[in-house]
């Protein structure tokens, strides 16, 4: 690598135009869980290597961290870039800030392995500790302007339909059901027919949301694809933003990628981390529309209350 690449890289200086904001610090663990699956081996050793090592790896020059991992000076810049950092010097200030918080803070006193045999309490607490742990990571690695384009895309469309299979079908369900308490028209598919025969309805003004942790499930894809030739605004909700879902959405809001264990599938993890978008996506929407919104709330709430007065005798 010559000189004047080096310098160029490690400025962050990106031709044809600026790079959006870095991550903050503590998003530097959730991009490199997201992210790690998309990477080549190469990069994947960079990524775990800062995730590892944040203040081992901050004393580093890009030299000693590819001497370090075994790779090249250009594979730790490109690493840094698809993490979010214009340039390597940008990631060795994060990873400097992440030493810092790491060493003012105490470590987990809990580890999220569950064992066929732990105690129900150790269970409890594992299981908290994780889905925390999900959250934050997907909070930290929100894009918060995609994440405003489709509040604002919601908040004006015509109708709205949501596909999702299984676990995330579940979370389709929800969101439905949240934007028609507030007097908009969505719909949930689980069934892969009725989805695209619904998506071909579907116009400029209308949204529609792929809800797939993978990125590569076909039956929550082909829909979504439909409604994107048809010029409806779309929106994936995944795990994977470089799957094959991101091609056919508008905007992408990334969800976090925990690690499975034997007994806590990634269905978990995912679910839970996409219940916090669509939460985010419902409360936005709700900002937005609140004139309309509020008043619809109350009536629902109000066409619900003598059901739960009667229950309580």
């Amino acid at each position: 690598m010559t000189q004047h690449v080096k310098e160029t890289f490690a400025s962050g200086s990106v031709p044809g135009g600026a790079l959006p904001a870095p991550p903050a610090p503590a998003a530097l663990a959730a991009k490199v869980r997201t992210l790690a699956p998309s990477m080549t081996r190469s990069m994947q050793r960079v990524a775990e290597a800062v995730a590892s090592d944040p203040a081992g790896c901050a004393a580093l020059t890009v030299t000693g961290l590819a001497e370090l991992t075994g790779t090249s000076e250009a594979t730790v810049v490109r690493t840094a870039r698809l993490l979010g950092y214009p340039g390597y010097r940008d990631l060795r200030l994060a990873l400097a800030g992440l030493a810092a918080q790491q060493q003012s803070g105490r470590a987990p006193a809990i580890t999220t392995d569950i064992a066929v045999d732990d105690p129900i309490a150790d269970v409890v607490a594992k299981l908290a500790y994780d889905e925390q742990q999900t959250l934050a990571d997907t909070a930290a690695g929100l894009d918060t302007v995609q994440l405003g384009a489709a509040v604002t895309a919601l908040a004006a469309a015509r109708r709205t339909d949501v596909y999702g299979i299984g676990a995330s079908g579940l979370v389709a369900q929800d969101l439905t059901q949240k934007l028609l308490r507030i007097g908009l028209i969505a719909h949930a598919h689980s069934d892969p027919h009725l989805a695209v025969t619904n998506a071909v309805q579907l116009r400029a003004g209308d949204v529609a949301i792929a809800i797939t942790h993978s990125g590569s499930t076909g039956d929550v894809i082909e829909p979504l694809r439909v409604a994107f030739d048809h010029g409806a605004t779309t929106i994936a909700v995944t795990g994977r933003p470089d799957a094959s879902v991101a091609q056919y959405a508008d905007h992408v809001l990334t969800t976090s990628t925990a690690r499975e264990s034997e007994l806590r599938p990634a269905a978990m993890s995912s679910r839970t981390s996409q219940l916090l978008v669509v939460d985010c996506l419902f409360v936005g929407v709700a900002q937005r529309t609140y004139e309309t919104a509020a008043p619809a709330l109350a009536a629902s709430y109000e066409a619900l209350a003598h059901r739960h007065r009667n229950s309580s005798r």
